[in-house]
């Protein structure tokens, strides 16, 4: 039965990745002017609208990848 002890293990570390993700997505939307940022699409079709944040998601790639090379390099260490 160790499967099951290690499948639960990782069933329960991905939904509490899940529950924090998803928790700074919902504070995400709360910033004022976060739809103002530059480099960011706006695209309105009728009732739908599409909000496309380039630059904020290349600043955030950049911003994780520092931090998770940096985290590995000490934690290889």
């Amino acid at each position: 039965m160790q499967g099951f002890e290690t499948l639960g293990k990782l069933l329960v570390v991905l939904g509490a990745v899940l529950l924090v993700v998803g928790g700074l997505i919902w504070l995400a939307g709360r910033i004022p002017g976060l739809k103002q940022i530059p480099g960011t699409l706006q695209i309105n079709l009728g009732g739908l609208t599409c909000i496309v944040p380039i630059l904020a998601s290349i600043l955030i790639s950049v911003l994780l990848t520092l931090l998770l090379n940096l985290a590995l390099r000490l934690w290889r260490h």
